[in-house]
């Protein structure tokens, strides 16, 4: 989150005579104040106090968020908090009452608030808290209440780590002393994660600043050692798109690693610092994890600097908006992998083929009928981390901006070598433009910036067709310019439908054999062509017998009565993509300067 500046009235004293000097003085204002312990931990709760200083007389109010910064959905964080007891500056009890299931309002203090609360936590991930016996991971929505009127003010927290367990901090707040960190205001505060625990600790220097890497995990000295090694050339991969790192608050940026059974997986961007979490140990899932790694530190350009101007100043009161997401997410996860090939990381050939699964989950959606890419992005407070029990169409309707995003800036990578340009130098320009100024941007910023870049007929070109439509680009062409093919076997039959012993699982494809045939999630299905089905039936036999554009008889049952009609089988529309086995050298060139080290 971008940090507020504190502004600071200055008073001078009028009437002053002549033989004496104008006096000014600094005006106070109000803070926030926290201290936090883990006695319980065994049962997941932590015991906080917060003081809140400098209230104005009447009614005041104190509340839980109810979102996250870098989540866009609606968090209902009130629910595990519970023993709320208030008392004024002289420890006189304060009533409290309940305007709404978030906030808490008392009358008659003396212009301070004590609450003591008891918080559960145990979600281990980059929007919740979890407190147990290894750790304890508090994402500061999820865990601390705050007062809307000090917003603007100093906040201070105390830690009180369990020595018995040899916890230690690692957060991007400011250090003051001990275990006594602050934050300028809300803003910083709610975005400064911290893990404490029994973690290791790995740091690196580029530039005069530091970047640390705090990771709690179960695994040996050695396997970290590796790992930090491949976080060091994927940091390095990032720093050359922009030619610089951002500049750091306080001069660190910090990784907060938990690599744990009882964590949830995730990645969490931040200004100064990224949560990354992972059941998977090592030892198991090195080359996973760090591709997480990769994502969120492109975050500290896209998205933390280079920000929306949607998002700002962020709503810890509401679900944040933002049609930019196929930008913030989208590019920043097409350059996830494109960075750890470029590192040595992923090889060349496995990065060309492991661009099939999006490929085909963006283009082959029937979401872009329904949605553009901006569209799709005002999706995310449903989607993101975002709970239902109603069932929902998004098979059919959505597709993840963070998908539709990575294929855009593939489209526009490849789109811009082709003319001899590039979409690192684009990002660059964007980054010198906005995010080293920290200049909020629009859609409209982003198409200026291309335009300044590539011309105003590509710039144009390229939105009208596939940002403020959904089209879908020449990517033949293009993937001919770096020596890949692009193919599709449309000899081969497809159902479009999902199927797990005999029951559909899915909403049927919108425009599918299954779709127009009237076929539903929940059907089961007893016979297909006159083969009876069972749960060990497999589907890709079935297909072998049939061609597409063929019609056959499905016998299907629901809602315990058995029907019976007629599909007419698609053609298989999923693409292939893979290395020409003969390179040009022209495509040689190309294809060393998209993927190779910069």
């Amino acid at each position: 989150m971008r940090s507020l500046i504190l502004l600071l009235s200055f008073l001078c004293l009028v009437n002053c005579k002549e033989d004496k000097n104008p006096v000014t003085e600094l005006t106070t204002t109000g803070s926030s104040s926290y201290t936090i312990s883990f006695e319980n931990a065994a049962h997941h709760e932590a015991e906080i106090t917060a003081t809140f200083k400098g209230l104005k007389s009447g009614e005041a109010e104190f509340r839980m968020s109810r979102s996250s910064p870098g989540r866009y959905a609606i968090h209902e964080f009130a629910k595990n908090v519970y023993n709320v007891k208030v008392t004024d500056g002289k420890g006189n009890v304060l009533e409290t009452t309940r305007p709404d299931p978030y906030s808490w309002t008392v009358n008659n203090h003396d212009g301070t608030i004590i609450v003591n609360y008891t918080l559960y936590a145990n979600h281990g991930d980059g929007t919740y808290a979890q407190v147990d016996e290894t750790h304890a991971h508090l994402n500061m929505p999820a865990t601390f209440m705050y007062a809307p009127s000090l917003e603007n003010d100093t906040f201070n927290i105390e830690f009180k780590p369990r020595k018995d367990l040899n916890w230690k901090i690692a957060t991007q707040l400011k250090l003051v002393e001990g275990n006594r960190y602050s934050a300028e205001n809300l803003q910083y505060f709610m975005d400064s994660p911290t893990e404490i625990s029994d973690h290791m600790l790995r740091s690196f220097e580029v530039d005069g600043q530091k970047i640390n890497f705090a990771l709690h995990h179960n695994g040996t000295v050695a396997e970290f050692d590796d790992y930090f090694e491949k976080v060091k050339k994927t940091i390095l991969q990032q720093k050359a798109v922009f030619g610089e790192l951002p500049t750091f608050d306080y001069g660190e940026y910090t990784f907060l690693g938990c690599y744990i059974p009882n964590a949830t997986g995730d990645g969490m961007e931040h200004r100064n610092s990224t949560i990354v979490t992972s059941t998977r140990s090592l030892a198991d899932g090195a080359d996973r994890n760090i591709g997480t790694v990769s994502h969120e530190f492109f975050h500290c350009w896209n998205v933390e600097r280079i920000r929306p101007q949607s998002l700002e100043p962020f709503n810890f009161e509401a679900a944040n908006m933002s049609g930019e997401l196929w930008f913030a997410e989208g590019f920043t996860s097409y350059y996830d992998d494109l960075t750890l090939t470029r590192a040595g990381l992923i090889a060349q050939e496995d990065y060309i083929k492991g661009l099939t699964g999006t490929f085909n989950y963006v283009w082959n959606s029937p979401g872009r009928q329904f949605f553009n890419p901006i569209e799709m992005s005002y999706q995310a407070p449903f989607v993101d981390a975002a709970r239902s029990v109603d069932d929902i169409n998004r098979g059919n309707t959505f597709i993840s901006y963070y998908s539709y995003g990575s294929m855009l800036g593939l489209a526009l990578d490849l789109s811009l070598r082709a003319e001899n340009l590039n979409l690192d130098d684009y990002m660059a320009l964007v980054w010198n433009t906005y995010g080293k100024t920290e200049t909020y941007y629009t859609i409209a910023d982003l198409q200026q910036t291309l335009k300044a870049y590539a011309g105003a007929d590509f710039g144009d070109a390229f939105f009208n067709n596939y940002i403020y439509k959904s089209d879908m680009p020449d990517f033949e062409s293009l993937f001919k310019t770096v020596g890949v093919q692009l193919k599709q076997n449309t000899e081969q039959p497809a159902f479009g439908l999902r199927l797990k012993n005999q029951v559909i699982t899915s909403n049927t494809m919108v425009g599918s054999g299954a779709y127009n045939a009237g076929l539903e999630k929940g059907d089961k299905l007893l016979k297909i062509d006159g083969v009876d089905i069972n749960e060990t039936s497999d589907l890709n036999k079935i297909l072998g017998t049939v061609k597409p554009n063929q019609t056959v008889d499905v016998v299907y049952e629901r809602f315990g009565k058995q029907r019976t009609v007629k599909l007419t089988l698609d053609a298989d529309t999923s693409y292939a993509i893979s290395s020409l086995d003969d390179l040009s050298e022209a495509a040689k060139a190309n294809r060393d300067a998209w993927l190779g080290a910069k």
